[in-house]
């Protein structure tokens, strides 16, 4: 082991410290939970994939896989998503039935750095798929549901954009004409970059109207209002029903209770390029990017031989607990000190403690350097120790 990488670890790599860990997994099981009571079931999908399949199914960037070769000299993949490897399990031996199947994860997924800037290269993906049903009542349930998970974990304060590709699709190529120049405004819109997509459609050889019609494109946002607003944009095409979907979706959300967490965002795109109908993403408080995403991917299942409909959703366990400002508090475990001729008496102690319910730490004063720095991160400690450092009784 060289000096030089004794400490280190891969880029975006990170060590998951105690405290940290503890408050991870209970956000985790409570936003598990929230899963199951909503008929959702769990699955495990392996770690690594074959990149001729999941990995080119993922839509994840080809320079972030993570690949190596297998002994067979198959080019395999550290998953980059989950959605694509359910899809690969469902359509190989779950989709037989024409019942929808409700799937659950909670998974690590990996996407290789190109330089640090802080992005960690493994994290932990909870969320949910609907396969097999093709309709607006599946997207709206999924939608609830994240509602309801968030909820759940403790986040109080986020809100959903919701937005529909098929929308966007249409209103740029009736505009401008080609898919390639529709591609490059969706590739401002993924980026954020509202000032580069402003700038280039006043350098597109586009009437005032047009440029009119994509400039307010970009207001489209708020509640059910908008959709009013969207009809106006579009001369027919698919798009009408891509607007007629999402009037549906607020009313069943509407139902679900939930209007208030959600917004639309007509001008909203995904790098996912399997997106193929209604799209969400949903931000916290004081995180500046999506704590979770989701939406219709139905091309997906067709990469695996399958036609059938799937909606889901994905969030990042790690922001969803930035988005809560989670604190590390102290711990709440208890500690039995004891002494050799004790022994017997503190291991009793500690097994009563235990079966109530109660985290112990069990140690040999003997074993300890600096008894003060040692016991002051419990909760409570007991001294079962027949003399104490002084010459004195304790108990």
């Amino acid at each position: 082991m060289t000096n030089l990488f004794m400490f280190e670890k891969p880029l975006g790599m990170r060590d998951t410290f105690p405290d940290l860990y503890e408050i991870k997994d209970q956000t985790k099981k409570k936003m598990e939970q929230a899963m199951k009571l909503w008929g959702y079931r769990f699955i495990e999908t392996p770690s690594l994939e074959y990149y001729e399949t999941v990995g080119e199914a993922s839509a994840i960037l080809d320079q972030q896989l993570f690949k190596l070769l297998d002994q067979q000299g198959h080019t395999l993949v550290l998953r980059p998503d989950m959605t694509a490897p359910i899809a690969r399990v469902a359509a190989s031996k779950l989709l037989k039935e024409e019942a929808p199947l409700r799937l659950a994860y909670s998974n690590s997924v990996f996407r290789a750095q190109q330089r640090e800037g802080g992005r960690p290269a493994e994290f932990e993906q909870v969320g949910i798929e609907c396969i097999g049903d093709d309709s607006v009542s599946a997207d709206a349930e999924v939608i609830a549901l994240m509602v309801s998970v968030l909820k759940e974990a403790g986040l109080e304060h986020f809100k959903i954009s919701i937005g529909h590709i098929g929308f966007v699709q249409e209103l740029f190529t009736q505009i401008v004409g080609t898919e390639e120049r529709a591609d490059t405004l969706r590739r401002y819109l993924y980026e954020k970059n509202y000032v580069g997509y402003r700038q280039h459609v006043n350098e597109l050889a586009l009437s005032s109207i047009d440029k009119e019609r994509l400039f307010r494109f970009l207001q489209l946002r708020g509640s059910e209002d908008v959709l009013r607003e969207a009809y106006d944009l579009l001369e027919g095409g698919k798009g009408l029903g891509a607007l007629e979907q999402l009037k549906d979706l607020w009313s069943i959300l509407k139902d679900y209770e939930v209007e208030k967490y959600v917004k639309f965002d007509l001008s909203l795109v995904s790098h996912m390029s399997y997106y193929s109908g209604i799209l969400f993403e949903v931000y916290g408080e004081n995180v500046g990017f999506a704590i979770g995403n989701g939406g219709r991917y139905n091309k997906l299942l067709e990469k695996f031989g399958k036609n059938s409909g799937a909606t889901g959703f994905g969030l990042r366990l790690d922001y969803v607990l930035e988005a809560m400002q989670v604190e590390l508090s102290s711990t709440l475990q208890q500690c039995v000190l004891f002494s050799d001729e004790r022994r017997r008496e503190a291991i009793s102690l500690a097994r009563d403690l235990r079966n109530k319910g109660v985290e112990v730490v069990l140690q040999n004063w003997k074993g300890v350097g600096d008894v003060d720095e040692f016991t002051k991160g419990f909760s409570n400690v007991h001294f079962v120790v027949g003399q104490d450092r002084k010459g004195g009784e304790t108990s």
